[in-house]
C-alpha cells in the first residue's frame, strides 16, 4: 500500500490505526470543545462562560474515546455511536437513504438496516448520538432553570440548601453532557466518520484512483495536532446560527455537510495536500474543526432556549410555571413518592 504525500511518521501510525479511529484525536476534540465554550453568548448561564468550565468541557469532550477498552459489551454498544457509514448513493451501507426526517427511534432505524442485511453496529448511528445528547442537554438546562428559580424564592432553610446542592450537581452534569455532545458533533465534522470510505477508499468503484491506504488516523491525529491551534480555530468559526428547526433535521443536514467533503478530502490527499505543512491540507482541517466548534456552540444555545419550554420532575412541572412563581416544584424534584 502507498501513503501518498503523508510524512513517514504518519504512515507508520496509519498501519496500526483501527478501522474506526478516534475522530480528531485528543487535541482536536479538546480545542473544539474549548472554542465552542469560549464563543457562548451572554444569554447562556454565567457558570458555563467561566474559563474553568471551558477547560473542563475540553477535557470531557475526549471522554467517549477515553472510555474505549472498558470491555466487549461496553465497546460494541458504544463504538458505533461515533460514525455513520454513508455510501456514494447517500444510503446507509446500501440500506435506508440518509435524509430528513430521521426514523423516529433507533429501533425504527435498525429495522430499515436489517432489511438491507446490515445493522447499526456495522453502519453506525452518529445522528442519534447527537440528538440524544442534545435532548439530554435541554433537560439538564431545564432542571437548572427550575432549581435556580426555586432556590432564589425558597424561605425554608432545609429546602433551600437542597436546591443549592442539587443545582451544583446539575452544573457538573451539564458540563459532562456538553462534553459528550461536543465529541459526537466533532465526529460529524470529520468526513471520514460519515462515509464507507472511512480509512482508504476501500473495495468500491474508484475511477479517480483514490488511495487505498489507511489515512484516517494520520489525518485526524498527528496532522491536526501539528497544524490547528485553538486561536486559529476560534478565528475560523462561523457566526451563531439558530435554525429553529427540529434537532433531528439539523443533525441530518450537519452530517450531510461533513459527508459532502469526503471526496474533496481524497482528492486533496491524491494531490499531495496532506503533506507536512501543505497549506491546502491545513485549510481543509481548519475548516472542518471550525465547523464542529460552530455547530456545538449553536446547539448549546438552542438547547438553552428550548429548555425554557420544557418540564421536569415527577410529577412533571413546567419550567415556565416555576420561573413565574406559580408552582412549588419541591415535591416533583425531591421525589416525594
Amino acid at each position: 500500500m502507498r501513503i501518498a504525500a503523508l510524512p513517514l511518521a504518519l504512515a507508520t501510525l496509519s498501519l496500526v490505526a483501527p478501522s474506526q479511529a478516534l475522530a480528531w484525536g485528543g487535541h482536536g476534540h479538546r480545542i473544539i470543545g474549548v472554542a465552542a465554550m469560549e464563543a457562548l453568548p451572554d444569554e447562556v448561564p454565567a457558570f458555563l462562560r467561566d474559563p474553568t468550565a471551558a477547560m473542563q468541557v475540553g477535557e470531557l469532550s475526549r471522554e467517549p474515546d477515553r472510555s474505549k477498552g472498558a470491555g466487549k459489551i461496553h465497546d460494541s454498544n458504544r463504538d458505533p455511536a461515533h460514525f455513520v457509514d454513508l455510501d456514494d448513493a447517500g444510503l446507509v451501507m446500501g440500506g435506508p437513504k440518509f435524509e430528513k426526517p430521521l426514523p423516529p427511534t433507533r429501533a425504527d432505524y435498525e429495522k430499515l438496516l436489517q432489511a438491507a442485511e446490515t445493522d447499526s453496529w456495522k453502519a453506525g448511528y452518529l445522528q442519534y448520538s447527537i440528538v440524544d445528547q442534545y435532548q439530554q442537554l435541554t433537560l439538564d438546562f431545564a432542571y437548572w432553570r427550575v432549581l435556580t428559580a426555586a432556590e432564589a424564592r425558597e424561605t425554608d432553610p432545609g429546602r433551600r440548601a437542597w436546591y443549592a446542592q442539587d443545582r451544583a450537581l446539575r452544573e457538573g452534569l451539564l458540563k459532562t453532557t456538553i462534553g459528550a455532545l461536543s465529541h459526537y458533533v466533532a465526529d460529524g465534522a470529520q468526513p471520514l466518520h460519515t462515509s464507507v470510505h472511512y480509512n482508504g477508499w476501500g473495495d468500491y468503484p474508484n475511477p479517480q484512483g483514490y488511495t487505498l491506504s489507511r489515512i484516517h488516523g494520520p489525518f485526524e491525529g498527528e496532522f491536526t495536532r501539528a497544524h490547528v491551534s485553538l486561536a486559529d480555530l476560534k478565528a475560523a468559526m462561523a457566526p451563531l446560527r439558530v435554525c429553529d428547526c427540529p434537532v433531528e433535521d439539523r443533525a441530518v443536514d450537519y452530517i450531510l455537510a461533513g459527508f459532502s467533503k469526503i471526496e474533496p478530502l481524497y482528492a486533496l490527499e491524491k494531490a499531495g495536500g496532506l503533506a507536512e505543512g501543505d497549506g491546502r491540507g491545513v485549510a481543509f482541517v481548519l475548516t472542518q474543526t471550525a465547523a464542529g466548534a460552530s455547530e456545538l456552540r449553536d446547539l448549546i444555545v438552542e438547547a438553552w432556549r428550548d429548555s425554557a419550554d420544557s418540564q421536569v420532575g415527577w410529577r412533571p412541572v413546567k419550567v415556565a410555571d416555576v420561573v413565574a412563581g406559580e408552582v412549588d416544584p419541591f415535591e416533583s424534584l425531591y421525589s416525594i413518592d
